[in-house]
């Protein structure tokens, strides 16, 4: 049974406290705590490529992390709407041939991995397309 003020029924927001705890805050009721900063993370609906990096040479451990074979390079991108990442990761394959190593289509993260050429003009490709064919806001590729 939900209580009135428990933070559980509906118009109720969920509020993260010090060490990531989760405080129930009730709509128009500030944080009363002191010294206490409060993050509020949303997700905003955009049409964009926030991160589109390349790894020319990971350590081994990072490849054993993500569970993928080392093929030289590794191009991250994250994306917004998520959905999105399906189509980059289609757009990077047909680019290069480079091998999708990991797609997440609810958190729109695409990591492909390949020679380093192969991996910058994956990530160019889907930056290309993604800004003229569909009007995104695209950032600039890094490397490291």
């Amino acid at each position: 049974m939900m209580r009135p003020g428990s933070g559980t029924e509906p118009g109720a927001r969920r509020d993260f406290g010090p060490g990531g705890g989760e405080t129930p805050v009730q709509r128009g009721e500030p944080a009363r705590a002191q010294g206490v900063s409060r993050v509020i993370e949303e997700s905003v609906p955009g049409k964009q490529v926030t991160i589109a990096h390349v790894i020319a040479s990971p350590v081994p451990d990072v490849y054993e992390c993500l569970g993928i074979d080392p093929l030289g390079a590794i191009g991250i991108l994250t994306l917004t709407p998520y959905e999105t990442a399906i189509i980059a990761a289609d757009v990077a394959v047909k680019a290069s041939g480079v091998q999708v190593g990991f797609l997440d289509r609810f958190t729109g993260s695409v990591v492909v991995a390949g020679d380093v050429e192969s991996v910058e003009t994956a990530l160019r490709a889907v930056c290309d397309c993604l800004e003229r064919g569909l009007g995104f806001a695209v950032t600039g590729i890094t490397r490291t």
